[in-house]
């Protein structure tokens, strides 16, 4: 037993589940998990996953908590397992049991909205608090009957996070229940986003710019603008009212709003910019200072000095931010605060603020004024420092000090700048030294360096018809190399079809491109066409208008396609059809034989890789030919170790096909899908779900620039394929002309 094999053992045996089903699965959703969690954070996801087993909810939601936990703890922190894991138990032990699923489906969508730990704990514990207040309480009779619309809330969980900040989120939520708490089929319309009011609240709550919609323009933007990378941290506005939550940033990411609402004319997605333009700035040039050396007033004071240089140094990197940070600042007036009645520190700085930034300021005051002119001149002749900025808001604090200053009446209008996060960057506490270095210790701790085998499974949605929305995450794709078999069975096929093959092999040549094609009669070119130059000077001297279109050029001629050829390897394609002598399988090994073999011969790129499923949380993908190998032994025995087994979710694999095809710099890309059969699988009792998934697919892949095009086995096909494919799909009645067929489709499709 190897190494890997000892500790999937152990993994296993930790698990505490005998459902069978987990076991195919098991080795992947552990790989996986390696890659993203630590030895602590395995252990928790495995005793999650046991208590899951045994809350008697059956095998799905014990996979479900394998396959999509790691993900979230790698997005949001490994804390958040434990807290899933209590939530699950919580759940099973009201009667709200059967929105255990959900709850766990629903999770990934939320952990990629939400982006933080501190978000999912307070998103759980607002499900909680809905689920307790709606649990039980119709026409005003406490019973022990299950919340009526919790499952429907959850399946709309996705899209609500889609289109609400968390506090957009919570009002509606507590709407909802404070209306129709006692009403139990309007509180299944309002949850299930049925009802007029539903979505009216919605859409007054739907306002501002989204984090989550904008995080890859972020992401973007810090680093092609600052060079800078970094890890975002969205938190809710919408909570702890005494002491709004502030910006800020540290060695774990920068923490960011989940939404901002346009301002002065300034849209939210510029707000953001301009955060992270100032704390990209603070990153650049500000040093740490020692906070102990210094009281609450003059940190204040340094802390808006410092925010003005690096502000100042900014926009000195960008010009065009000037505009930006201007409007966002807020412009105090010079007499609005009493400093006989009231402190005014806060109203002095944001002023000495302002002034700094706008040249135009329009203030008198004297000692404003002055420290402005040696600010400025700190800043004349070069980035200056954190040092300087420290000596001067000292000095200014000393300088302009009341005796209302100490008074607890603070004068906060317009004195708070939005953009600009609340400093703790700066500051070093003496007497926390010891514990920061043991955080930096535990911060380059490495994972354990042993090889991890296989790929974890890739996650991709799934229509759903019905409700015209994605079920996000829905389907688990693992994808995996084809084991390798007997090349010389696909040699020995290529020689059963010799004459079919030199058949191919003319009408192959006259497909091959001829790289060059003259262009002829053009008045710039790069050669001179001789024969219509002479025929020009005859003219000339003969005193008529000469044609001046002596030159020619050329053109590339060749042929620029990338080819994906998708089998489909479900348990139907094992059978014999009626009339024929050969299996499916065997047909179409012959079939992709030949065309492997002709594509070569034209030099197009091309792939091949095989699918089939065993329910949404098992897609296999199988590699038989990448674009970057050669039509080689390694190939054939692949192709000719082809076997067929379980189901046909093809949404998935259509998709899988599409990640790989619009990477490739062609000119044109074909998908190919060989199947015969609809898509079906075992966990979909609807015939119509995975017909329409598919469809969705191909859409998808026409957006990328893709062509597909189905070629289809199943003599029965003219009833669906058409909904799937619309016009680019062909039919083979007789499959066991599928070697000839193959390769002259092909052709025909890119001649």
């Amino acid at each position: 037993m190897t190494m890997i094999e000892a500790k999937l053992t152990t993994y296993r045996e930790k698990l505490s589940c005998g459902f069978e089903q987990i076991d195919p699965i098991f080795p992947d959703c552990l790989s996986g998990a390696e890659n993203l969690l630590s030895a602590k954070g395995i252990d928790e996801l495995l005793e999650g996953a046991s208590l899951t087993c045994n809350i008697g909810r059956g095998v799905e939601p014990v996979i479900v908590f394998l396959e999509e936990i790691p993900g979230i703890a790698a997005r949001v922190g490994e804390e958040i397992i434990p807290l899933i894991s209590k939530t699950v138990w919580k759940l099973s032990r009201s009667p709200n049991g059967k929105a255990i699923l959900p709850f766990l489906q629903m999770l990934p969508e939320a952990s990629r909205r939400l982006g933080s730990e501190t978000l999912m704990s307070q998103f759980i514990d607002l499900l909680l608090d809905m689920m307790e207040r709606t649990t039980g309480s119709i026409h005003g009779f406490h019973t022990t009957i299950p919340s009526p619309s919790l499952p429907d809330l959850l399946k709309k969980m996705p899209y609500l996070l889609s289109q609400l900040s968390f506090e957009g989120l919570s009002k509606w939520i507590d709407y909802g229940v404070h209306n129709y708490r006692t009403h139990q089929q309007r509180q299944i319309d309002y949850f299930s986003l049925q009802s007029a009011d539903s979505r009216a609240i919605m859409q007054r709550e739907r306002h501002g710019t989204l984090f989550a919609d904008n995080e890859r323009k972020l992401d973007l933007y810090l680093k092609s603008l600052w060079r800078n990378k970094a890890h975002f941290v969205p938190y809710s506005e919408g909570f702890d009212e005494l002491r709004k939550p502030m910006p800020y940033f540290d060695s774990l990411g920068i923490r960011i709003p989940d939404v901002y609402d346009d301002i002065h004319g300034i849209p939210g997605i510029n707000r953001y910019r301009a955060l992270l333009a100032h704390v990209a700035a603070h990153q650049k040039w500000t040093t740490h200072v020692v906070a102990d050396n210094f009281s609450p007033f003059q940190r204040v004071a340094i802390e808006t000095f410092e925010d003005a240089r690096v502000d100042l140094l900014a926009i000195r990197e960008y010009p065009g931010l000037h505009h930006l940070l201007l409007a966002l600042h807020p412009v105090p007036g010079e007499d609005d605060c009493n400093p006989e009645k009231e402190s005014c520190i806060r109203h002095r700085l944001a002023m000495f603020s302002y002034a700094a930034l706008n040249p135009d300021h329009g203030y008198t005051n004297p000692d404003l004024l002055e420290f402005l002119e040696r600010f400025q001149a700190a800043l004349a002749n070069g980035p200056s420092s954190t040092r300087e900025m420290v000596s001067l808001a000292i000095s200014y604090i000393a300088r302009t000090r009341r005796q209302a200053d100490l008074s607890p009446k603070v004068y906060f209008t317009d004195t708070e700048i939005s953009y600009r996060d609340d400093n703790r960057h700066m500051w070093i506490f003496i007497e926390e030294g010891d514990e920061e270095e043991m955080f930096d210790a535990e911060q380059k701790r490495k994972k354990s360096d042993e090889e991890i085998h296989g790929l974890p499974p890739r996650h991709y949605p799934e229509w759903d018809y019905k409700s015209k929305i994605y079920n996000p995450d829905w389907v688990s794709l693992y994808e995996s190399l084809h084991p390798s078999g007997n090349p010389d069975h696909i040699d020995a096929l290529l020689n059963k079809h010799q004459a079919l093959a030199k058949q191919l092999k003319r009408m192959l040549d006259l497909l091959k491109p001829q790289h060059y094609v003259r262009i002829r009669y053009q008045e710039e070119g790069s050669e001179l066409d001789l024969d219509v130059a002479i025929r020009s000077l005859i003219e000339y001297k003969s005193g008529t208008h000469p044609d001046p279109r002596i030159n020619m050029s050329h053109r590339n001629d060749g042929r620029d396609i990338a080819v994906m050829l998708l089998i489909d390897l479900s348990e139907s394609v094992d059978k014999i059809p009626e009339g024929c002598q050969q299996s499916i399988l065997e047909l179409s090994q012959e079939a992709v034989s030949l065309l492997g073999w002709a594509i070569e011969q034209l030099g197009d790129s091309f792939a091949i890789a095989g699918f089939s499923s065993n329910t949404r949380h098992e897609v296999r993908y199988q590699h038989i030919k990448g674009y970057g190998e050669q039509w080689n032994d390694e190939v054939k025995g692949r192709l000719a170790a082809m076997q067929a087994g379980w189901s046909t979710r093809m949404g998935a694999a259509i998709r899988h096909s599409t990640h790989y095809l619009s990477a490739r710099q062609s000119d044109k890309k074909l998908l190919l899908i060989l199947t015969d059969g609809e898509p079906s699988d075992i966990d979909v009792n609807d015939d119509r779900l995975l017909i329409e998934d598919t469809r969705k697919a191909v859409q998808e892949a026409d957006q990328e620039g893709i062509y597909t095009y189905c070629i289809n086995l199943d003599p029965h096909a003219d009833e669906y394929v058409k909904d799937i494919f619309g016009n680019q799909f062909t039919v083979i009645d007789r499959v066991e002309r599928l070697p000839e067929q193959l390769p002259k489709l092909f052709m025909a499709l890119t001649k």
